[in-house]
């Protein structure tokens, strides 16, 4: 499976962003998906898991960021009023069981 997240970028605080991942490959045998983080000296973290009918967030976004899963393959990342501290490198990973698939991880400052 191989994982391309997109959307990142740089933001005022309080603005919203859209983080999208798409997956290629045996996507069939996809069963959980999911987005992690992780910021400048930080380790990485859990954002939001999506498997099956469950739903899966850190505290620290509960009520601010939404996750979605559009079909198979497609993953989604709802971020609203976004705070400096969400500043980071954000992953997109899926699972199918056995394997985690990783992707390369897309950009998101918080800034003014």
């Amino acid at each position: 499976v191989q994982l391309q997240a997109s959307g990142g970028g740089l933001v005022q605080p309080g603005e919203s962003l859209r983080l999208s991942c798409v997956a290629s490959g045996r996507v069939f045998r996809i069963n959980g998906m999911g987005w992690y983080r992780q910021a400048p000296g930080k380790e990485r973290e859990l954002v939001a898991l999506s498997t099956g009918s469950i739903r899966r967030y850190a505290d620290s976004v509960e009520g601010r960021f939404t996750i979605s899963r559009d079909n198979k393959n497609s993953l989604s990342l709802q971020m609203n009023s976004l705070e400096p501290e969400d500043t980071a490198v954000y992953y997109c990973n899926a699972v199918d069981g056995s394997q985690i698939f990783w992707g390369p991880g897309t950009l998101v400052t918080v800034s003014s």
